[in-house]
């Protein structure tokens, strides 16, 4: 699986976040998914910050089932620094390179990051998703960016989260009485979609299993090379 854009990850911090705003400009946010929704990919990033080094994971599933297809892994250097709000040019290059290195193309990513919910609309998964052109939803642990209520404490129940007038994701609850997901349109996904397709990647768990796997594979990563 091959970036279909080219673009830059070295840019000084300025120019990246302008980059970010003229890229989000080109974010689709209508379902352009296959008609046979069958393979869906978690991707996740493990940082070690004091040695300067990224462990990068992706494993794709099969649906409805959710059972695995595939795991692929590259670990190396953090070129770009720390820089909140611009996280996919320190992470986007590793998970690139994991991505290249499976055999499938899956039809839908899904990151453990933020999609259009972030301030300038380009996080990580609305970015890889673009470079990709490929179906994408971030679901996030946690709010990065907007306001909402509580959602219900039933599992499927939700509530918006807006930035001013606009809505930028939803504050989704996946099972029931645990704190929700922050789930938002990556590339070529509408929001109800994302929400639908998070809620069937769920197995019983907070986190749906193909990014909550692909965290823990890179955590295993980490720890191996420690």
């Amino acid at each position: 699986m091959k970036p279909r854009l080219k673009t830059r990850w070295d840019l000084p911090p300025k120019e990246a976040a302008a980059l970010q705003r003229e890229l989000a400009a080109r974010v689709e946010r209508e379902d352009r998914l296959p008609k046979r929704l069958r393979l869906v990919a978690g991707a996740d990033i493990a940082l070690d910050a004091r040695a300067g080094v990224g462990f990068a994971g992706v494993v794709v599933f099969e649906l409805p089932g959710l059972d695995e297809v595939e795991r692929v892994s590259v670990s190396g250097p953090l070129e770009y620094p720390y820089v909140p709000g611009l996280l996919s040019f320190r992470e986007g290059p590793l998970l690139l390179e994991a991505f290249g290195r499976l055999s499938c193309r899956p039809d839908l990513l899904t990151f453990d990051g933020q999609g259009i919910a972030h301030p300038r609309r380009l996080g990580l998964a609305a970015h890889l998703g673009l470079v990709l052109d490929a179906p994408s939803i971030g679901v996030a642990k946690s709010r990065l960016c907007g306001t909402h209520r509580e959602p219900g404490r039933r599992k499927g129940s939700r509530a918006a989260l807006r930035d001013g007038a606009e809505t930028i994701g939803a504050v989704l609850r996946t099972r029931d009485g645990v704190n929700p997901v922050f789930v938002s349109t990556g590339h070529r996904v509408s929001l109800e979609t994302a929400v639908r397709l998070t809620l069937a990647c769920c197995d019983g768990y907070r986190i749906p299993k193909p990014t909550r796997l692909a965290d823990r594979f890179v955590g295993e990563l980490k720890r191996a090379d420690e």
